[in-house]
């Protein structure tokens, strides 16, 4: 990315939301429309305004959108942060070295649809951050942190007393749904419906995992993963649908 980035330097086609989303969608699976006009209210990228108040991208606001959601996706950077980086890259400048040593997360395996597929079930992650290191990589007060423990969102690990990569996610996640008004209490209900997952899951792989032989924990291991790919599958259709007819 350069300096011919920045907001309102660009000149040619102009491209619609909607048209942007079909461009970021090869490489960020996950992005929605949603989230481009929540990068936008956080001042990350300025899209022209038609008379009418419909937002027109050119292909410079596209590759700064591009550069904010490789830099959360590849090195969990908070928007402030990357604020500072495109402030940087307007102003001519290199961008700021990324500070210490960024954890690296696995990605999650993306199945055709862009839910999680059952390998991203079967991956673990050897992430050992401290408490004072996930406050710093995920971007939270400690406050948020005790309260996401207290719910038990997150978690640390027994015996060591560090934080894994999920319990990164989560706290970054959370971190976001703060921006729209959401508390860690508000988040409970996530909680109770995965716990309830998790039980059915277990009821169902029980008898299979009965085997003492390699291949009998093996075999219980696939089925977890292709049950939980599933019910993540249905809740967010489920809710995909719920919202469409609200």
């Amino acid at each position: 990315m350069s300096a011919s980035t920045s907001p309102g330097s660009s000149r040619g086609a102009r491209l619609n939301i909607g048209q942007v989303l079909d461009q970021l969608r090869p490489d960020f699976p996950g992005v929605t429309i949603s989230k481009i006009r929540f990068l936008e209210d956080q001042g990350l990228v300025k899209p022209e305004r038609t008379p009418a108040g419909y937002r027109k991208f050119s292909s410079q606001d596209v590759d700064r959108l591009r550069y904010v959601l490789t830099m959360q996706r590849d090195h969990y950077l908070p928007h402030k942060v990357i604020g500072e980086h495109l402030d940087a890259i307007d102003r001519g400048l290199e961008p700021p070295a990324i500070e210490g040593v960024v954890p690296t997360v696995p990605k999650v395996a993306l199945s055709a649809d862009g839910l999680p597929s059952p390998e991203s079930f079967r991956r673990s992650s050897d992430l050992r951050l401290s408490r004072r290191e996930l406050v710093k990589v995920a971007d939270i007060t400690e406050e948020l942190l005790a309260e996401l423990e207290q719910y038990g969102l997150v978690t640390a690990r027994t015996g060591t007393g560090h934080f894994d990569s999920d319990a990164l996610v989560v706290a970054q996640t959370a971190r976001e749904l703060a921006d729209f008004g959401f508390e860690p209490r508000h988040l409970r209900a996530f909680k109770t419906a995965a716990d309830r997952e998790v039980g059915l899951v277990q009821q169902v792989v029980a008898p299979i995992s009965r085997g003492r032989d390699t291949a009998a924990r093996a075999r219980a291991e696939d089925a977890t993963a292709e049950i939980a790919a599933l019910s993540v599958r249905l809740h967010a259709t489920l809710v995909k649908v719920g919202l469409d007819r609200g």
